[in-house]
């Protein structure tokens, strides 16, 4: 038994001394297994390393290449990376801001007049009634008008903040104020007047911006989300908002018709696009938006009449759409210089010898004006889809004589004053239709493309008597117009301001947004005007100036032949510029 149990015992130490060694061996391959694994992984790493420093000296070796100064070809390929959010670089503090915008260039106008420092819109882009020779040079507010302005928005309460908003509107290349009133008093006299051939004018045209130390923006108001905004002071009419809205070229001087000749945005006249005295209350309710404007009047003898606005319009899958429809009183629309005649006889009012009774004060300046009732009416839609955007809009304006009339001296924007007050020149009511369609396609995310067309349409309307000798505005009373008229514009459709006429005006135009805040722009349009529109337009007359001008124009007025005024007047204006917005 004894010797049973002592080989046993030898039997199984040598079993596990066998086991150990065999454990040992698995270990040792394991060890050494790992070590080989190591190496590879330093070996490896040491490769990714060195690939990586290579890398990089290579894209430090290449140069930084500007987009504007280089072909496609020359810039290298770099991966794409999801683009960092746009940083908000705003100018603000507490929630007042800072903005503005600068835009100049150069321009060629094939029948245009001399550069006016004290305009906005500096050059007769659009063919107007001092137009005549050829024009290349500097030009601004193109593509936009220059300004700059300061707003605010800060809670006053739950849910409830107030806000206001400041804006110029100025000429970058002289620094002045926009004062389109200005630059028809200073070329009274001058103008396009026969006896000078229009040579010693330069660029003028009306405006609601009047050289006011705010002309374009000047209200406050509280606003809730909720229960909408409430605004009181200096700001666009709900007709101005529908131009700027619904126009392919919006706020092109150059190159958009309903821009440049303010009146579709003004209800028929341009000094009404900016109403002062003015309450305005806007409320969004789901994907419709309504409106209501109201401007004060004056009292007493000044051309800031009553005006009131309506506005509903709607968002609904890419498409917009808005009605407005108004009433303006005692409109002021001045088409025209004071006469050398008219300025001498207003001279002698201030001197003594006064037709009127009294001086007519002329503190800034006067002008002569017709003034009228106008009833508007305006529609205007745009349609998203991808890049492209479509643009359309139609406008109506009854034009009658006012229930109230103005006397000479009457106070006007900006403080000047109106030293001829024309109440009575629709003997019978003008009806002008205004229409537009346009489309802008956006190339690439920095490039569009916008093409626009414009067009006027005026039926014929007798033409009332004007004031009696160079100063007495004519009454509201319905003197009859001119009996030879109807002749006259079938002899001539450019004899009388009466016949029917229109305006037609094709656009196209670019913006290259090549770096922030700052953009190229080019553009042309070509415009043409005819009949009733042109009446008094040098193109029109230029041609006649001379020793027969008088036998050969001596039936413009009585329809009975020769009337050789020329019946349509034209206009091309290339232009570039660039544009910094801030």
């Amino acid at each position: 038994m004894k010797r049973t149990f002592i080989s046993a015992a030898a039997i199984l130490a040598f079993a596990a001394t066998t086991a150990h060694a065999d454990e040992l061996t698995d270990i040792q391959a394991q060890a050494k297994q790992l070590r080989e694994q190591n190496a590879a992984m330093t070996k490896r790493l040491a490769d990714i390393e060195k690939r990586q420093k290579a890398l990089e000296a290579q894209k430090a070796a290449v140069p930084t290449i500007s987009p504007v100064d280089a072909m496609a070809a020359d810039l290298p390929y770099k991966a794409a990376v999801k683009a960092k959010p746009i940083e908000n670089d705003d100018i603000c503090i507490k929630g007042i801001c800072v903005y503005g915008n600068f835009d100049m260039g150069l321009s060629y106008e094939q029948h245009g007049t001399p550069f006016n420092g004290m305009a906005g819109g500096p050059l007769n882009y659009i063919v107007e009634k001092a137009s005549n020779g050829s024009y290349f040079g500097a030009a601004a507010n193109q593509m936009s008008t220059s300004f700059i302005g300061l707003r605010g928005k800060q809670e006053i309460g739950d849910n409830l903040y107030a806000v206001f908003n400041l804006q110029t509107l100025f000429n970058p290349a002289s620094g002045m104020n926009a004062n389109g009133i200005g630059t028809i008093v200073q070329n009274n006299g001058l103008g396009q007047s026969p006896q000078l051939g229009g040579g010693f004018a330069n660029s003028y045209g009306d405006s609601s911006k009047a050289g006011q130390m705010f002309n374009n923006a000047a209200y406050f108001g509280i606003s809730s989300p909720t229960y909408g905004t409430f605004t009181m002071g200096r700001q666009s009419a709900l007709t101005s908002d529908l131009v700027v809205n619904y126009d392919a070229l919006s706020g092109s001087n150059a190159w958009s018709l309903i821009t440049f000749e303010g009146a579709t945005g003004g209800a028929g006249v341009t000094e009404n696009r900016i109403y002062d005295n003015s309450y305005e209350y806007r409320l969004n309710i789901g994907p419709v938006r309504l409106a209501a404007e109201a401007q004060l009047r004056n009292g007493g003898n000044s051309s800031v009449g009553n005006a009131f606005e309506g506005d509903i319009g709607f968002d609904y899958m890419g498409f917009s759409m808005d009605f407005v429809g108004g009433k303006v009183t005692d409109a002021p629309s001045v088409g025209a210089t004071l006469s050398t005649a008219q300025v001498n006889a207003i001279t002698a009012t201030q001197l003594g010898a006064s037709p009127t009774g009294y001086a007519v004060p002329c503190s800034l300046g006067c002008l002569g004006a017709v003034v009228s009732d106008n009833t508007v009416f305006a529609v205007a839609g745009r349609y998203t889809i991808g890049p492209w955007k479509f643009f359309g809009g139609y406008e109506h304006v009854q034009y009658q004589n006012p229930d109230s009339s103005l006397a000479p001296g009457a106070f006007d924007y900006g403080g000047y004053n109106l030293g001829v007050a024309n109440n009575n020149f629709y003997a019978s009511d003008k009806n002008l239709n205004v229409f537009w369609v346009g489309v802008k396609y956006a190339v690439t995310p920095t490039l569009d493309v916008m093409g626009a067309y414009y067009g006027q349409r005026a039926g014929y309307f007798t033409v009332g008597a004007g004031p009696a000798g160079s100063t007495l505005a004519v009454p509201a009373s319905g003197i009859p117009g001119n009996p030879a008229q109807a002749a006259a514009c079938a002899a001539n459709s450019a004899s009388s301001p009466g016949c029917a006429g229109g305006t037609d005006m094709v656009s196209i135009a670019m913006d290259w947004r090549f770096a922030r805040h700052v953009d190229l722009y080019a553009g042309v349009s070509w415009q043409q005007k005819f009949g009733g529109f042109v009446n008094g337009y040098m193109l029109s007359t230029a041609n006649g100036f001379g020793p027969g001008f008088a036998a050969a124009t001596a039936g413009c007025a009585t329809g009975v032949p020769p009337c050789n005024l020329a019946t349509r007047v034209s206009n091309f204006d290339p232009g570039i510029g660039l544009r910094y917005q801030f």
